[in-house]
């Protein structure tokens, strides 16, 4: 079987949101673009139709489609970071020019992709049933996770 590959529907903005998830995520490269052949849905020949890319080994598809479907929370894409660093890092990339912190780590971009950001330790500190319980319960005060804080929650 082939890997599973995420197809995320943009109004118009396809290629901005690859190239700028490209430029956040190391590791992550711009694949292939096609461009609509003949008018469709309102989308006029020679636009961008679809691009592919990959995030950190990946891959993605990008569409093109119209305004006819939105993002919303239902879809989210967790991205487990080593360091506080890189959570930082991230956090500030994702939510700029628009985007919002959410809580519990989640945040929506600037075109309203879903993302959480968490500790790569996260399931290890919540497998214990009663260290999980108040490690969620700190994660529950914070937007931006805050590894310090949750490995203190979990004493």
């Amino acid at each position: 079987m082939k890997p599973i590959t995420p197809f995320l529907w943009f109004d118009t903005q396809a290629e901005a949101a690859a190239r700028f998830y490209v430029s956040v995520f190391k590791n992550s490269r711009m694949g292939k673009i096609t461009y609509y052949m003949e008018d469709w849905q309102g989308m006029a020949k020679g636009t961008v139709m679809s691009v592919s890319f990959n995030l950190n080994g990946q891959d993605f598809t990008a569409l093109n489609g119209g305004p006819l479907f939105q993002f919303n929370e239902a879809i989210s894409f967790v991205v487990p970071c080593d360091t506080q660093a890189e959570i930082d890092d991230l956090w500030e990339k994702l939510t700029a020019d628009g985007g919002q912190e959410v809580q519990c780590g989640w945040l929506k971009d600037k075109y309203g992709v879903s993302w959480q950001i968490v500790p790569a330790i996260l399931n290890e500190l919540t497998d214990d049933p009663e260290k999980g319980a108040k490690v969620m319960q700190a994660i529950l005060g914070m937007k931006k996770l805050d590894i310090a804080q949750i490995q203190e929650a979990a004493k």
